[in-house]
């Protein structure tokens, strides 16, 4: 038995030598690596519908990149009842709704003077060089809650930098945020300008972009279709929405031009319905890049780049999503893109970029055009509405002028003229209510006491239209019209600010293959996730008002 357990012991050692020798592992290495530049691209007034519908005609870089290389969601909302431009760039980088982030409008009134209030106007600051209105956009005073930049910039002690640009003041604004930096384009002189909110003195870079007049070299210059005709045989007849009796009879060949023969105000106002507003706003993005050394920061630390482009929202304003003109500016815009994120690949690299893609708001089809589909609509005149209803609620309650104003989508109430002839505010809001319900082209109602209360009902539109009730600025009854028709008494041309999915449902896309999953995302997602999600991968604190999720099934 010992010679057996001895000669037993020698073959286990003489395997053991045999045995290949085993390396230590290598510690896995657990830094994580944050984007570079955060890059977020807001289309105003781009529904998701036309991004499928003309996906199959998008050239190579562009939006084709983007649903490509990056997570998109098909059923991604702006889920607030009163869908406007303002409004929608509030949630982008806020992740808040309005009854938190008190942007209610684009315009809206004082409750006790019933002035009106534009949602980024600050009298205490102007334009800098650049002349400006009483109601002009200066800063977010308005805005009551912090943004992604914001965050970030106390994260890092303020060494980030927070740089936006858009064609308008509010979507360059409320992308900023309260310590970011905003440019706007001028519609007197075509600079981008900023306001003392910001500086007092314009940076290097900013000042010889001035200098060069870009926006000069579109004078005389025509808006032709770029596609073959066949491309736009499934658009809406030019009959239809640009009728030659109108104010929209507009058509192809578009010049930019002015009566006094040269640049002006005229001229530059005229470029915002077009292909070359977006230009001038991409090639003032390069020219942020490169100024600020944005995605370089010498901090080591991550930078945000919003650009907001205004001009999709103008065509399709006069023309309408179901348009020739509407489409063909999406196929530039296409363009235009796929250009610019090629430059942010050479300038910062896209493997260093993460690249977000919203729209503010989507839009209803012209009138006309959806009653040629059979539809029940039309354009409602809010001013006929107003006079009905005082009308009305003095022949019913005997007091006159019960409603003291209208701003989209609310009434304002006389509740001290009421309550001295011995009526109860919500008798009064009740009276109101149920006439407009029998008001030709209205769904329905909401007043006051509901939304304070918690009391309406738990469908899909009651919940958007609470989100977008403010206590403290709204009005105290609020209207929702039926679908396809929209408050305008314009003879053409369409609007937006409905809570149906044409205006709701937008784009939302990340890229960024270090943190990103692409693929086509059927999960339903709100505008409001993009703060949430984009507070995740910087691992910083998220808005203050922010309420989004975080689209975790898209990151890596």
């Amino acid at each position: 038995m010992r010679r057996r357990l001895l000669a037993s012991l020698a073959t286990f050692i003489f395997a053991s030598h045999s045995l290949p020798v085993i390396a230590a592992k290598q510690p896995i290495s657990t830094e994580y690596k944050a984007p570079k530049l955060i890059l977020v691209l807001v289309v105003d007034g781009l529904p998701n519908e036309q991004v499928q519908r003309y996906r199959h005609q998008f050239g190579e870089g562009g939006f084709k990149r983007l649903l490509e290389q990056g997570a998109w969601f098909g059923n991604a909302h702006q889920a607030h009842g009163v869908t406007v431009t303002a409004v929608g760039h509030a949630a982008v980088l806020s992740g808040a709704y309005p009854y938190q982030h008190g942007i209610i409008g684009n315009n809206w009134l004082d409750p006790q003077t019933l002035t009106s209030i534009y949602c980024t106007e600050d009298t205490q600051h102007t334009y800098l060089n650049e002349d400006t209105k009483a109601s002009d956009g200066t800063s977010p005073a308005n805005l009551k809650v912090s943004t992604i930049g914001d965050e970030l910039r106390y994260a890092t002690g303020n060494q980030s930098k927070v740089i936006t640009v858009s064609g308008k003041d509010r979507g360059a604004i409320l992308l900023a945020g309260k310590t970011g930096t905003a440019y706007m384009l001028m519609k007197k002189s075509g600079n981008f300008a900023s306001s003392t909110y910001y500086m007092q003195n314009y940076p290097e870079w900013r000042q010889k972009f001035v200098a060069d007049k870009p926006q000069d070299r579109f004078y005389g210059k025509q808006w032709t279709t770029l596609l073959a005709d066949a491309a736009y045989q499934g658009d809406a007849s030019d009959d239809i929405v640009a009728p030659a009796d109108t104010s929209s009879s507009k058509r192809f060949p578009y010049t930019y031009d002015s009566k006094s023969g040269k640049p002006d105000a005229e001229y530059y106002e005229k470029l915002f319905t077009g292909p070359y507003v977006d230009e001038l706003t991409l090639d003032f993005a390069r020219a942020a890049i490169d100024g600020e050394k944005l995605g370089h920061n010498p901090a080591g630390v991550t930078d945000i780049l919003g650009v907001s482009l205004s001009s999709h929202d103008y065509v399709n304003h006069t023309w309408g999503p179901e348009s020739k003109m509407s489409h063909d500016h999406l196929q530039r815009l296409d363009r235009l893109l796929a250009k610019f994120l090629s430059d942010v690949d050479k300038k910062v690299g896209l493997d260093n970029t993460l690249v977000v893609l919203t729209a503010d708001h989507g839009f209803a089809n012209v009138p006309e055009f959806s009653q040629s589909m059979k539809r029940d609509a039309y354009r409602l005149d809010s001013s006929k509405m107003l006079l009905a209803l005082n009308q009305h609620l003095q022949e019913k309650l005997g007091v006159e002028k019960l409603v003291r104003k209208w701003s989209a989508p609310h009434f304002f109430l006389n509740y001290t003229a009421a309550e001295a002839k011995g009526i109860t505010r919500t008798d009064l809001e009740n009276a109101a209510a149920r006439y407009l319900l029998s008001y030709k082209g209205v769904a329905n109602t909401y007043t006051r006491s509901q939304f304070e209360n918690g009391m309406v009902p738990n469908d899909r539109i009651s919940r958007l239209m609470q989100r977008g009730w403010n206590k403290q600025l709204s009005g105290d009854v609020s209207v929702v019209i039926k679908p396809f028709w929209y408050f305008g008494s314009t003879p053409a041309g369409t609007s937006h600010g409905s809570p149906y999915a044409y205006d709701t449902n937008v784009p939302l896309i990340f890229m960024g293959k270090p943190w990103i999953k692409a693929g086509a995302y059927s999960q339903y997602a709100e505008v409001v996730d993009i703060a949430s999600t984009l507070s995740h991968l910087l691992r910083i604190r998220m808005p203050s008002g922010a309420e989004g999720r975080v689209l975790t099934e898209t990151l890596k």
